[in-house]
C-alpha cells in the first residue's frame, strides 16, 4: 500500500497523559549517558530553581513517539512501519521537563513528500502540559520506503 498523500493536515489529538516519574528520568539520563547532576539528584534540580529532577532535552522523545504511534497504527495512513527509516528529528523546548509533569502530545502531519515508491513523512508533536501551557515541539521526518527498495 502507497502511503496516503492525504496525511499531510492531519492532526492526532493527545491520546493518554504521560507522567514524568523521577525514575524515569534519572533512566533516561543513564541511557543517553547525561551526567548533569539536575537529572539525578532533587537537591540539585532545587539549586537550579527546577521544582524538582530536570529530564535531559532529549527526554520529549518519549512522549512525541506515543503521539506518533497513532499515525503508524492508522490504517488509512499506508505506513508499514517495516520499511521506516527515521531520518531526522529536532526539539524546540518552552520549558524544562520535569518530574511530575503531566503531558500530552498533539500530532500534526505537516508534510507528505513522494519520493520514489516511497515517502517522506514530517510530523509535529505539540507536547502541552494538563493545563494546555506548552512544553515542547518536536519535529520528525521518517522515510517509507516503497517495495523493492
Amino acid at each position: 500500500m502507497a502511503i496516503n498523500p492525504d496525511l499531510a493536515g492531519r492532526v492526532y489529538p493527545s491520546a493518554e497523559v504521560y507522567a514524568v516519574a523521577r525514575e524515569k528520568i534519572r533512566e533516561f539520563a543513564r541511557a543517553v549517558k547525561a551526567g548533569h547532576p539536575a537529572h539525578y539528584d532533587v537537591d540539585a534540580a532545587h539549586a537550579l530553581g527546577h521544582a524538582d529532577l530536570v529530564a535531559p532535552p532529549t527526554f520529549a522523545i518519549i512522549v512525541a513517539q506515543r503521539a506518533d504511534a497513532q499515525l503508524i497504527a492508522d490504517p488509512e495512513s499506508g505506513i508499514d512501519f517495516s520499511r521506516v527509516v527515521h531520518a531526522e528529528q529536532r526539539f524546540t523546548h518552552h520549558r524544562p521537563i520535569v518530574a511530575g509533569d503531566r503531558l500530552t502530545a498533539e500530532l500534526h502531519v505537516d508534510k507528505v513528500r513522494a519520493m520514489g515508491g516511497g515517502a517522506m513523512v514530517t510530523t509535529r508533536a505539540e507536547i502541552s502540559a494538563e493545563d494546555g501551557s506548552p512544553v515542547a515541539t518536536t519535529t520528525s521526518s521518517i522515510l517509507v520506503r516503497g517495495e523493492g527498495q
